[in-house]
């Protein structure tokens, strides 16, 4: 791409109800980035939005490049050759990754290690040893810079490579303890994140970082996690990405291990050391890459159809539908549906999800 391709592509992806669905379809409807930004005003008032869409001015997307490129850090976007494969087919990928470190490590094979936060000694202990094993076995060890088990596999895999995958900005170094093994890793490791420089992260910053490292592993290994664990979340996303997911099994006095243990219940692999880990991913249909998205259809040519875009608008819930869905109650051509979609989720009236699953904004 071009500079101006490149700037256009940054503008596109920060700019408000454009998520990675929304982006990736915006990018097939117009044929680019640059075509995309000049779309967006006609598309958000074709969708039924009155007020004005907040779109990065260049000089906005400037100061982020800039800030990026004070702390060393590289932008990877999703349409460059040199982005990571594991992500590039993902459904859908990530538009544009921060990386500081070494970036050819993200072209090797990985292995995510996630768990608690306040995890056990053992736990921790565990998670250093599998890591360091994974590293000796030739695959880098990805995983989210938190306290416990995170910060333990970080430091196991040090020695042959790891990634930690952020959910504020790639210089938002939480939690504070861990500045040194942050600077440790940019040495000899790879940051990675999302977000822009500088952005402390939020709650809603965390599912998007824990479906990068999901999307990074060809498979995931949960330690020790409570039942509502955010690393049940990242073995949740692993399953629909189609990798493989192991759990360590625990003690079912220990509260930390329960789900872990219910992983296992309901057909993760138990994970004992590095040799499950290497079996189950040698398993026959293991590493299947996701499925491509069903609803990849061209929209340039679909003409607007008002009264569609409110009959489909009306068919939305909070409860995410399938979008063949609703080509089959509207009776509409799947591009017509697919166009008026793409113009409700620009006026922040519909969220386009992964999987072909359409939600009310």
């Amino acid at each position: 791409m071009t500079p101006e391709e490149r700037l256009a592509w940054l503008r596109l992806a920060r700019t408000e109800n454009v998520g990675p669905v929304t982006f990736r379809e915006l990018i097939r409807r117009e044929g680019g980035p640059i075509e995309a930004l000049e779309a967006l005003p006609e598309l958000a008032k074709r969708g039924g939005r009155v007020a004005g869409l907040r779109v990065p001015s260049r000089a906005e997307a400037e100061r982020e490049l800039q800030a990026g490129q004070a702390l060393g850090a590289h932008l990877l976007l999703s349409g460059d050759d040199g982005f990571p494969r594991a992500l590039a087919v993902l459904d859908p990928p990530p538009p544009l990754l921060w990386a500081r470190g070494r970036t050819e490590i993200l072209h090797r094979p990985a292995v995510a290690v996630v768990g608690a936060r306040v995890a056990s000694a053992a736990a921790q202990r565990f998670a250093r040893g599998l890591a360091a094993d994974l590293g000796g076995a030739g695959f880098v060890v990805v995983s989210g810079l938190a306290r416990g088990v995170d910060g333990a596999a970080h430091e196991g895999a040090l020695p042959t490579g790891t990634v930690a995958v952020l959910g504020g900005g790639v210089d938002d170094v939480y939690p504070r303890e861990h500045a040194g093994l942050y600077e440790r890793i940019v040495a000899e490791g790879c940051v990675l994140s999302e977000s822009e420089p500088g952005r402390t992260a939020t709650a809603r910053d965390f599912p998007r970082r824990n479906r990068i490292i999901s999307g990074l592993a060809r498979a995931v290994v949960v330690v020790e996690a409570e039942l509502r664990s955010g690393s049940l979340i990242t073995a949740r996303l692993a399953a629909e990405q189609g990798r493989e997911v192991l759990a360590v099994p625990g003690s079912p006095l220990d509260p930390r291990a329960r789900g872990t243990n219910d992983l296992i219940r309901q057909g993760a692999a138990l994970c004992e050391g590095v040799e499950d880990v290497l079996r189950a991913m040698a398993a026959p249909g293991a590493l299947a890459e996701p499925p491509g998205d069903l609803f990849a259809t061209p929209t340039a040519g679909a003409p607007h159809d008002p009264a569609l875009v409110e009959r489909i608008a009306a068919l939305l819930s909070p409860t995410p539908v399938a979008r063949d869905e609703l080509v089959r109650s509207t009776g509409a051509p799947t591009a017509a549906v697919a166009a008026a979609l793409v113009e409700l989720a620009v006026a922040g009236r519909a969220d386009l999800l992964p999987g072909g699953l359409v939600a009310m904004a």
